[in-house]
């Protein structure tokens, strides 16, 4: 809805980040737009400014950005750029709730901004979501297509389109009103227990946290995220890792999300969206046609989430997650040779890797 609101339209092209969940890219989709995907950078797990630059062409229509689990994309780098080129911009804030960017809240920065209140984020309506903006015009089509094309009360525009139901229920908003009044308190939580954890795995070898984001100024974190970097011959790959952090009771996923272009789930055809073969010499291929090198890496081979609701506790129980990922740094060469079929394995799914118990390692 805020990417029709902003003006795109069929055809049009859409640059977003490549790690990020499908739902972010098929809404592009949906909106008659081409997703064209850029890299992102290696310490925030944001979409990249270079390499959106470099994907901008006389069709791009707007960029979105996503604000992922615990960091914010360069937002003044994005504006400038969205500027210098015509773009609109709609922000992902699936994962921020309450956060904020020099002194900005989230999704106030862009032409849009866009929430989730699935049934993971920090707050939830089981499903649904928010637009929110500063654009009266956006707002008056947003209002009018989640309301089955109704033209709203305050229409100054005179603007009429076809519209569907896509209005959230009262009792929703009820739901979510009422977490408003518990979301400051428990992002403080958040903030500072994910501050200590980042202060301990500086000290713990073969692991990284992400650096701290100075432009935050109130840190939202839908997930932990931190990075394996083995310093090692021969270590095990990041999916045994995580494995082995399960078996300390620490829920640890590395496959949350990889680059879209490869999901089983992301499997748009020129059949179900014509415009992938608008104006083109082929089709695009989303298989063949993209390469985000940092992306892949963090997917398959570097990145560890932690749940939120992991730093909910008390510092002892930060401390005890500590523990847990050091004993797993201390055990990596037996990991890696307890079973030499499972040494590097890469991009296994939770479902799918191997279930390691405590007296393997």
């Amino acid at each position: 809805m805020a990417l029709r609101a902003c003006g795109v339209g069929f055809g049009d092209e859409v640059i977003t980040t490549a790690y990020t969940w499908d739902g972010t890219a098929t809404a592009i989709l949906d909106a008659g737009a081409v997703a064209v995907f850029a890299d992102i950078d290696p310490d925030t797990y944001c979409i990249d400014v270079e390499s959106v630059r470099r994907l901008i062409t006389p069709r791009t229509k707007a960029i979105v950005p996503v604000h992922l689990a615990m960091r914010f994309a360069d937002m003044d780098a994005l504006m400038a750029l969205a500027k210098e080129h015509g773009l609109a911009v709609v922000e992902d804030c699936a994962h921020v709730h309450g956060g904020f960017y020099k002194g900005r809240g989230a999704g106030s920065m862009g032409d849009a901004g866009t929430f989730s209140m699935q049934s993971s984020k920090l707050m939830t309506s089981g499903e649904g979501g928010a637009v929110i903006t500063s654009r009266l015009d956006v707002l008056e089509l947003v209002q009018t297509q989640v309301n089955c094309g109704r033209a709203s009360e305050t229409d100054e525009f005179g603007r009429r389109l076809t519209g569907c139901n896509y209005r959230i229920t009262e009792f929703q908003a009820a739901m979510l009103l009422g977490q408003l009044e518990t979301l400051p308190e428990l992002t403080a939580i958040r903030a500072k227990n994910a501050a200590r954890l980042s202060a301990a795995i500086e000290k713990i070898p073969h692991f990284r946290a992400l650096p701290k984001q100075e432009a935050i100024t109130t840190e939202p974190v839908y997930c932990f995220v931190f990075q394996y970097r083995p310093e090692m011959a021969d270590a095990p790959g990041r999916d045994l890792v995580a494995a082995a952090l399960d078996a300390e009771g620490i829920p640890t996923d590395g496959r949350f999300y990889e680059p879209v272009y490869r999901s089983d789930l992301f499997l748009p055809t020129a059949e179900a969206f014509p415009q992938l073969a608008l104006n083109r010499a082929k089709p695009v291929d989303y298989r063949e046609d993209f390469d985000c090198p940092v992306a892949v890496r963090a997917a398959y081979n570097e990145a560890l989430w932690l749940p939120q609701f992991t730093l909910l506790g008390t510092e002892a129980d930060v401390d005890e997650i500590a523990a847990a990922i050091e004993k797993v740094s201390r055990a990596l060469p037996e990991l890696a040779t307890a079973d030499p079929k499972l040494a590097g394995v890469k991009g296994m799914s939770r479902a799918e890797r191997p279930k390691i118990e405590k007296k393997n390692y």
